[in-house]
């Protein structure tokens, strides 16, 4: 991205309430970005990105109008660095332009510092427009969001009403249609009367017929057949049989007549009513399909709406990504800007203590001036030889100088070539995949053995193995040895844990870490590690690594970092498991207790597929602050086993591991690491001759001895890399595999009692430390990874 995307301001979706505002969401859309293209910044001038600090081809592209007028150009990094580096060009006794050029000096100090000044409160300005239009444009959304809401609530209440009424009118229409049917049978029914009442008038017709022609055969027959008489009368019954039937049929006929208008009249009423309800249903047609229309034109507006509100909220989110850029630009501006008013500080301090020399070597001028002048007067009366002397004197002083400058330089350049040094060397350890080995040599003791030191340890002045070498001397012979680092016995516990400091600060970049002690009895492996908390000079590595642990977190937390902190300690005594930690744990003054210290609990040793070590049933503990930790170190150094033997008073009889386990989430930039911080105690190596172990202490001294053993296996393979690796031999190489053989950082220190009775154990220490340095295990790896949207934390 180019600083003018980044220099541009966030886009503005106020509405055009005053000139007729276009209801178009996409004119509104190219509207509100041609303003926002077209939108000046608060301070009138292009903003310009904290990268160009660090890139003077960026900060010529976006210059500063208000800083340059008043410091009168930019300050880039290289101008900064130059500007600290520049020294007064002045000879050495000129004093004046030497103090002209200081003062030179300090206000071009003074006008970078107005620069930066500047250059941060329109940061900070714009920041404070940012933050506001961020807040109007999420205002205006969230409104926007409502009046969709209540459109969507009244067009949903619209279209429920209209579906009522249709369903209403459906079934009006369903009564009306049966009303129709029913009419239709009952007309269907009248004209089947019709036409019975047809065939009657017929059947009656051919009756009448029938009686006309029996009258005419009567009269016809009446004078010749009188014999017929009582036939004729028959037929005059039956005739007035069938009148009688006429007459039941003409009413008949009559009742029919008028059922018939009734059903006539009701046919029309039905009819009239039936046209009605077609008018109606037509009409209810005529609204549903306006409704149908009228929801189609809402659910268009809708899409639009909904269209506009992603568009709004796209723009929301660009400018929230802005604002968390320019956050992030801010911070490391901030930081920069300490540091450049903290060299500002230093130069000022240094500028008058400059002041001050001035004034006193004006002073001292003045009085050599005196001294000169007397010196002439006493020069003028010497002879020749007193100016040859002062000649050659002078000349060997001039000559003094320019060696003692040279050696100066050259002590610079050996510590910055040592530095380069340690820098390379410890870059190209962890891409081999070395155990880094320290050495350290503990003081004698009142109760060591006749001798010194040296007669039996001494340090190689070469400069290939200043610090790092040590030669043990036995019957006259020398062995010498080279490791990382070598600790005389003048070493105090801050200067060990300098050397330390960078490492342990990889448990909080995500790194797997152990560091460990080894070493025979005696000889000051508890004392590196544990130390006496009680005494602040002389806390040992694992209270000092906690400490650091816990001050850099709070550091990281001004960056956006979180740190959850878990932590158990635990011993190996005997073969056998014990959980430090534990409330039910037992004093560790008596070492013969149960097996596993709590009853009925089994701590097996588990590895998964990241190479991370799990203890089932131990007591893990989430601690927060360093005060929290020295509790747990105190309960566990009370629980610990410990005896007297003949070689150490407090003898440790186990090995003892503290395990810190890190994890930690960025909120900002959506980071996690997960670190591992292992710290080892291990129990010393002994002589059974020396110690004098005998019952229990036999048993320990056995145990002890056999898992060192297993440890010296261990590394014998990895030297060799042999396809097997014998970890599951003791519980100790078991629990360090990962350490051994996998992906962490790991670290032994190896513990050297200069006690000349001791040399035999010192020589075997030293010639096992050295096969540790050589063993070559994987390259660490740095379990970190970017929380997804779901937060679920997945291990690298």
């Amino acid at each position: 991205m180019s600083s003018r995307n980044q220099n541009r301001p966030p886009p503005s979706r106020s509405a055009k309430k005053d000139g007729g505002a276009d209801d178009n969401p996409l004119d509104k859309r190219r509207k509100v970005e041609a303003g926002r293209r077209m939108g000046p910044t608060s301070t009138g001038r292009t903003r310009q990105p904290f990268g160009a600090v660090t890139n003077e081809q960026e900060a010529t592209t976006a210059t500063d109008v208000g800083s340059t007028e008043e410091c009168g150009s930019e300050f880039t990094k290289e101008k900064v660095e130059a500007l600290l580096n520049e020294k007064p060009k002045a000879s050495k006794f000129d004093l004046k332009k030497k103090l002209d050029g200081v003062m030179e000096l300090n206000e071009k100090l003074k006008r970078c510092v107005r620069w930066f000044q500047q250059s941060d409160e329109n940061h900070v300005l714009e920041k404070e427009k940012l933050r506001n239009e961020l807040e109007s444009a999420e205002k205006k959304c969230t409104e926007k969001e409502l009046e969709m809401k209540n459109k969507e609530t009244e067009f949903s209440a619209i279209i429920s009403d209209l579906r009522e009424n249709n369903a209403s009118l459906q079934e009006k229409l369903s009564r009306e249609e049966e009303v129709i049917d029913r009419y239709t049978r009952e007309n269907d029914a009248r004209v089947a009367a019709e036409r019975s009442q047809a065939s009657l008038s017929e059947e009656l017709g051919k009756a009448q017929q029938e009686i006309a022609a029996v009258n005419e055969r009567a009269a016809s027959l009446e004078n010749a057949h009188n014999r017929q008489q009582e036939y004729v009368l028959s037929l005059q019954q039956f005739s007035s049989k069938l009148s009688n039937e006429l007459e039941t049929t003409r009413e008949s006929l009559t009742r029919v007549e008028k059922e018939k208008l009734t059903i006539v009249q009701n046919l029309s009423t039905l009819r009239g009513h039936c046209s009605s309800l077609q008018e109606q249903l037509s009409l209810s047609r005529a609204s549903q399909d306006e409704a149908v229309s009228q929801k189609e034109t809402l659910l268009n507006e809708v899409r639009c709406l909904r269209s506009e509100l992603q568009q709004v909220r796209d723009d929301r989110d660009r400018q929230v990504m802005q604002v968390q850029s320019l956050t992030v630009e801010i911070v490391k501006y901030k930081e920069s800007t300490g540091k450049s008013f903290a060299q500002l500080d230093n130069l000022t301090t240094k500028t008058k203590s400059l002041e001050e020399t001035c004034s006193s070597q004006r002073e001292q001028i003045r009085i050599l001036e005196l001294q000169l002048a007397a010196a002439t007067e006493k020069l003028k009366m010497a002879d020749l030889s007193a100016s040859e002397t002062r000649t050659e004197f002078s000349e060997q002083k001039r000559i003094i100088c320019e060696l003692q400058d040279r050696l100066a330089d050259a002590e610079r350049q050996l510590i910055e070539g040592e530095n380069l040094r340690k820098k390379l060397h410890n870059t190209i350890l962890e891409l081999k995949g070395n155990i880094r080995v320290f050495c350290r040599v503990r003081p004698l003791l009142p109760d060591d053995g006749a001798g010194t030191e040296s007669s039996v340890i001494s340090y190689p002045a070469s400069m290939e193995s200043l610090g790092r070498g040590i030669d043990l001397i036995q019957s006259g012979q020398k062995y010498p040895f080279t490791f990382d680092k070598v600790f005389p016995h003048e070493a105090s516990q801050q200067e060990v844990f300098v050397e330390i400091s960078q490492l342990i600060q990889s448990a909080l970049d995500g790194y797997k870490v152990c560091i460990f002690a080894y070493g025979q009895t005696g000889s000051g492996k508890t004392y590196t590690m544990m130390g006496r908390p009680e005494a602040p000079e002389e806390k040992g590595l694992i209270p000092r690594s906690l400490e650091q642990i816990f001050q850099s977190s709070q550091s990281l937390q001004l960056q956006g970092w979180k740190y959850k902190m878990q932590a158990s300690m635990l011993e190996i005594y005997n073969e056998t498991i014990r959980d430090l930690l534990s409330p039910h744990r037992l004093s560790g003054s008596d070492p013969v207790r149960p097996d596993n210290g709590v009853s009925g609990k089994q701590y097996t040793i588990k590895h998964d597929a990241n190479g991370n070590t799990h203890v089932s049933d131990l007591t893990i503990v989430d601690v927060g602050s360093i005060t929290e930790i020295s509790s747990l170190l105190h309960q566990a150094a009370q629980c610990r086993s410990v005896s007297k033997t003949l070689m150490n008073e407090h003898s440790s009889r186990s090995h003892m591991v503290f395990t810190l386990r890190i994890s930690g989430i960025n909120e900002s930039t959506e980071q996690q690491v997960q670190g591992v911080l292992n710290l080892i105690d291990l129990a010393g190596s002994e002589r059974l001759s020396r110690s004098g172990a005998t019952g229990d202490r036999l048993k320990e001294t056995q145990a002890i001895n056999k898992s060192l053993s297993s440890l010296s296996d261990v590394i014998f393979a990895l030297a060799k890399k042999e396809d097997h690796v014998p970890f599951r031999n003791s519980k100790l190489t078991y629990l360090l595999q990962p350490c051994l053989g996998g992906d962490s950082k790991t670290l032994m220190f190896v513990n050297i009692s200069p006690d000349p009775a001791s040399v035999g154990e010192s020589l075997c220490s030293l010639r096992f430390a050295a096969r540790v340095n050589s063993c070559e295990i994987g390259v660490p790896r740095r379990q970190m990874t970017l929380r997804p949207a779901d937060s679920r934390l997945s291990c690298g």
